[in-house]
């Protein structure tokens, strides 16, 4: 079976079970470590300090999961403690480089954006970075979930503990920061 069609229920039975502990907590590796390396790395910036976050991503979960009860899905659980990781990350490391673009990764364009058709796709791109660089944490944090990994505002406010209308509140200032600094620059 691919790791990837096993149910959060079938991977935590086999964790329970000693003899496949270790064959489960690579089924989660396998099926969830592409994507919270990118939600980690939309965080800390670089790709090593992203590897070395995803890896105590890891070793926190693996040390919590006999404590997991799936109150939310396993994905989510893991994602709030990448979230959280690399949050402390930053604070201790006082790096302000939040996000990480790569040209063929995303579509560069927002709702009212008008780009000069002379500039090149790494122009508008690094014009979006300093756009996304240039917001407060939160809303930086709330603009990537929903923006680049299209994140159900359910499921962030599962995951940083707040309301839809929060993270609504949030996303729409974001928009309209980025939007106001590409019209001036």
């Amino acid at each position: 079976m691919n790791d990837t069609n096993y149910s959060d229920e079938e991977i935590l039975e086999m964790y329970k079970d000693v003899s496949s502990r270790n064959a489960a907590f690579r089924i989660i590796v396998n099926k969830y470590g592409a994507q919270l390396y990118g939600r980690i790395r939309t965080i800390v910036g670089s790709h090593d300090a992203a590897d070395d976050v995803l890896q105590n991503t890891f070793i926190k979960a693996w040390r919590s999961l006999d404590n997991f009860r799936l109150d939310a899905s396993l994905y989510t659980w893991l994602f709030r403690i990448a979230t959280n990781e690399a949050l402390t990350y930053m604070r201790k490391t006082q790096n302000k480089t939040a996000v990480s673009i790569d040209d063929d990764e995303i579509q560069v364009s927002l709702p009212g954006e008008q780009m000069d058709s002379s500039e090149t796709s790494d122009e508008i791109a690094e014009k979006l970075q300093s756009a996304v660089d240039s917001l407060p944490q939160k809303q930086r944090q709330v603009f990537c979930m929903k923006y680049y990994k299209e994140m159900k505002y359910n499921d962030m406010a599962e995951i940083l503990k707040t309301s839809v209308g929060a993270l609504k509140a949030s996303y729409h200032h974001a928009v309209k920061k980025i939007e106001n600094f590409l019209s001036f620059h």
